[in-house]
Order: structure tokens, then C-alpha cells, then sequence
């Protein structure tokens, strides 16, 4: 079993440096504004899943308080069935969020057969992937998933194709069984071994990391990198792959911290940030869904907001994000991380 442990650890070393500068209390609760279905969100289909599902899906990696959600436990109960409640019908999760499948659970245990639920396997060793499905569809409470992925970081990161290969083996049995009814994989970075896997042609779907910063889990790229990262959604897509995008707002960087990393930048410039990103990343059509982190009720309305109007990324939104961009890499804090 992979250390998990120390994983989060990783993880919470890119959100610790904000810990104190979190949301402020009084935005940290339940936001009362109702729920409305917004009737004319884009759709596309999922590649070979073959479902069809509004663009937007709500990521899981949010829901965490370790990770620094501000909400309650019921009031993040009560966010994932307003992001339903408002058109999403994409939710992505994983065994190593923490309590993320067990907000999920709750929130969209009547609503199963709307959804399509998504979750990741984080072991290395093939004889305990059972095992972990079972505890992820304890904590989801259903009987079977939509899609199953092995999980990119912890997971194909410390893996050799080889071994990633003898999990999706063992993802084939629960498919054949129907416990879950497509597989994939996640990938942050790591783009040869993504490649090898599309090339498999073993897998329905893949989620990239796929934003205007160029960004894995804890790790910047070169050149490189975002080369092969466009070489796997090149191939993904001829292959009839679903590709969901993710690290769409920069794992926050364009979004909740960016007036944090690059203070003194204009607030009404820095609102702009999250609509922009969304709407570079949808320029590209191979893309079927964008899986985005959302903290808030305001934030799940932002997005929708970007979505259902006209999503042209315009000079005004590259200038914008090229000039952020440009001052983020001037700060230490991404000065400090690994290149990749």
C-alpha cells in the first residue's frame, strides 16, 4: 500500500501556506441562496462511456476541512446537493479524500441513477484493489460505480506501466462484475506513462491535468511535460477516450489564492481569473467535461454563470491571465516548487 500519509502530507504542504489566510468566518457556512436548475448548460459526451453530461462536474478534492474547506460538515452535505440541485450531474471523488465519498454519500444517496459517480484507487498492489472499492462504495453508499480510476497522484506516479497495468486488471474484473461500469486514469504529470496506458486502448476515459497554468500535483512543468501532456489528448481523443480536464483554475492559483500569491493585484481583475481559465481550456473541443474543486455555493454560481454564457476566451482573457501568470512566476512560492 502506498504511504497515503504522507501524500496528504504533500498535499496539504501547497495548501498549509495558506492556512491562515483561509476564508474568513463569516463566509463559512451555508449559503441560503435556493437552488435553481439551470436549464441550458452545455453538454457533451463523455467518449466511450457514452454519457451525456453537462460540462461542468463538481470535484471532490475540495470537500476535505484538512484541505481547507470552511464549511461545516452538514453545510458540505448541503453544497454537493445544491451543485445537483443546480444541473451537476458529474462528481468525482477518490478513496484518499478523507471524508469526501462520505459528504458525496449523503448528499446523493437518492439520487443515484441521475449521477455519474466517480472514484479512484490509490493502491500499487493488485490483491487489495477489491478491498478498497468495497470501503469507497461503503462510504458512497451504493452498490456500484460509473467510472473507476487509478488514481495519478498517489497512485501512477509511484507505479511502472507494468504495475498499472496489473491494477487496470483487476478494474476489468469489477467492470465484468458491473461494480463499476467504465475505467480510467488520472494523471497530474507523469505523461509517458499516461501515453502508454491510452495506448493499452484498456481504458473508457482519462482525467489530464489541463489548465492555462501549466501545473501537476505538486510540481510546475517544462516545456516538455506540456508537450507530452498534448501528445496524450491527441491520442485519448482519436482513441474515442473520454477526457475530463482538471487543475482547470490552477488548483486555486487563478482562483481562491490568487490574490494571496500575487497580492496587490486588482480585485476586480482577480474575479475575472476563474471565468478566463474556464473558458481557455473549453476552447479546445476534445475536452467532454471540466471536474472543478468548489468551496462555496457563490463559487459553483460563478462557474455556471461562465458556462452558460458565451465561452469565447477573448484577447482580454489571455492578456489577463498572461499578466497574472507573469507575476505568479515572480513569487517564491512557485519559485520553490519542483519542475518537472
Amino acid at each position: 500500500m502506498l504511504k497515503t500519509e504522507g501524500n496528504l502530507r504533500r498535499r496539504e504542504f501547497l495548501t498549509g501556506a495558506f492556512a491562515a489566510l483561509a476564508i474568513p468566518s463569516g463566509l463559512a457556512s451555508a449559503e441560503s441562496t435556493p437552488a435553481r436548475p439551470i436549464e441550458f448548460l452545455p453538454t457533451r459526451t463523455l467518449g466511450k462511456t457514452g454519457r451525456r453530461l453537462p460540462i461542468l462536474g463538481f470535484g471532490g478534492a475540495a470537500l476535505p476541512k484538512r484541505w481547507l474547506n470552511p464549511l461545516s460538515y452538514e453545510d458540505r452535505v448541503k453544497l454537493v446537493r445544491y451543485a445537483y440541485d443546480r444541473g451537476l450531474r458529474y462528481f468525482d471523488t477518490a478513496g484518499n479524500y478523507l471524508e469526501s465519498q462520505a459528504i458525496l454519500g449523503e448528499a446523493l444517496k437518492d439520487q443515484r441513477s441521475e449521477i455519474c459517480l466517480v472514484t479512484k484507487v490509490e493502491t500499487t498492489k493488485p490483491e487489495e484493489v477489491r478491498k478498497t472499492v468495497e470501503r469507497s462504495l461503503k462510504e458512497l453508499q451504493t452498490d456500484y460505480l460509473d467510472i473507476l480510476l487509478i488514481h495519478g497522484t498517489p497512485g501512477l506516479e509511484q507505479m511502472r506501466v507494468e504495475q498499472a497495468m496489473k491494477i487496470h486488471g483487476e478494474l476489468v474484473k469489477l467492470r465484468d462484475e458491473k461494480i463499476t461500469r467504465c475505467i480510467g486514469f488520472s494523471a497530474h504529470g507523469y505523461f509517458d506513462k499516461a501515453l502508454a496506458l491510452i495506448a493499452s486502448g484498456g481504458f473508457e476515459m482519462c482525467m489530464l491535468s489541463y489548465g492555462y497554468m501549466p501545473r501537476g500535483h505538486s510540481s510546475v512543468w517544462s516545456d516538455r511535460t506540456t508537450t507530452l501532456r498534448d501528445d496524450c489528448l491527441a491520442r485519448a481523443h482519436e482513441a474515442g477516450m473520454g477526457i475530463v480536464a482538471m487543475k482547470v483554475i490552477g488548483g486555486g492559483w487563478l482562483g481562491r489564492w490568487s490574490g494571496y500569491l500575487v497580492p496587490g493585484f486588482d480585485k476586480r481583475r482577480l474575479a475575472q481569473l476563474p471565468g478566463a481559465a474556464i473558458r481557455h481550456v473549453l476552447q479546445d473541443q476534445r475536452v467532454d467535461l471540466l471536474a472543478i474543486g468548489m468551496h462555496l455555493q457563490s463559487q459553483i454560481d460563478a462557474n455556471l454563470k461562465t458556462l452558460t454564457g458565451d465561452a469565447i476566451c477573448t484577447p482580454q482573457d489571455r492578456a489577463l491571465l498572461a499578466e497574472f501568470s507573469a507575476r505568479l512566476y515572480e513569487t517564491d512560492a512557485i519559485k520553490k516548487m519542483r519542475i518537472e
